[in-house]
């Protein structure tokens, strides 16, 4: 591993950060993060960092807002101390929700988002599963997009009867995902007809496939409030699925996400640590995959100039 390697962790996803410097055998390196008597938040690099690689990990987690500019600043300071090359670990870029004017006098955040990341010094962005591909387009840097489909759908190989699945895409803007995790595992796909209704419900329609006595498993980029998914469990058991599982990237769970999951008929849900889960939304039907070795290996690939792409040919 270079030496010129710095690895820094911002505070929204810390174990992440050091799983990721122990699959590469290095230090996490060290920053202080504070805040003032006036709220202001204050960041100071420890370690040397001159003419280094430096790679920050940072989700955009509960308080968004706090770890946005808390990664901001730390961007800036590492720009100040003369790093050579900056790239913004994102595992979870919540603001890619936000990616068209879709109602008017909006802003479009995540174009927003992407332009302060590159004005605070980030010269790349190594991110996990976006929620719309097309928010790589608002970046005038290089962006790495990582994808832990592949990680989810080598834990149901290994642990479920392929034979009686069915993935299922909760809407028809899921079905390309939802479809690759169904080609991996070489298992058929149904699509819900969703429509959202606000924020937190959605009312759902028919099914389209055919699911009556399989094991249906809904995969989703993300589980925000639940509501999608418990509206997808009800379309599927009035059309009479057997048993119901669950596969999503980042498990966000807010609100009453996990009190709802806990009391649904659903029997599993496999998440991965992109975002942290604290140990009161670890219900025992939940089971946590690490991305870690996927992160270390792609930063290992671009502090090498290797190929991040090869990764998933």
């Amino acid at each position: 591993m270079d030496d010129q390697l710095r690895i820094f962790s911002g505070d929204s996803n810390s174990p992440l950060a050091r799983e990721i410097c122990d699959c590469l055998d290095i230090t996490l390196s060290r920053l202080t993060i504070a805040r003032f008597s006036n709220d202001n938040l204050f960041v100071k690099i420890r370690d040397n960092v001159r003419e280094r690689d430096v790679f920050v990990v940072q989700s955009f987690t509960e308080p968004v807002s706090d770890n946005i500019m808390t990664l901001l600043i730390t961007l800036d300071a590492l720009r100040s101390a003369s790093a050579r090359r900056i790239t913004a670990v994102i595992p979870y870029f919540s603001y890619a929700r936000s990616d068209k004017k879709d109602a008017p006098r909006i802003s479009i955040t995540a174009r927003l988002i992407a332009d302060l990341l590159q004005t605070a010094g980030a010269n790349r962005v190594l991110t996990m599963d976006l929620h719309a591909d097309q928010v790589h387009g608002f970046f005038n840097i290089p962006v790495d997009h990582l994808s832990a489909i592949p990680t989810i759908a080598d834990h149901f190989q290994a642990h479920y009867d392929l034979s009686r699945l069915i993935a299922v895409a909760t809407d028809a803007g899921g079905a390309k995902r939802a479809g690759k995790f169904a080609e991996r595992l070489n298992i058929p796909l149904a699509i819900i007809d969703k429509r959202r209704v606000s924020d937190a419900r959605v009312e759902q329609g028919h099914v389209v496939g055919d699911v009556e006595n399989r094991e249906a498993v809904i995969f989703e980029d993300e589980i925000s409030t639940g509501g999608t998914l418990i509206a997808t469990e009800n379309s599927l058991k009035r059309a009479g699925v057997r048993k119901i599982h669950a596969g999503a990237v980042h498990p966000v769970l807010c609100g009453s996400a996990t009190q709802d999951l806990q009391a649904s008929d659903i029997e599993s849900l496999v998440v991965t640590n992109t975002v942290r889960m604290p140990e009161e939304k670890r219900l025992a039907k939940i089971t946590v995959l690490t991305v870690a070795p996927l992160l270390a290996e792609a930063i290992r690939r671009i502090n090498s100039g290797e190929s991040v792409g090869a990764l998933f040919r």
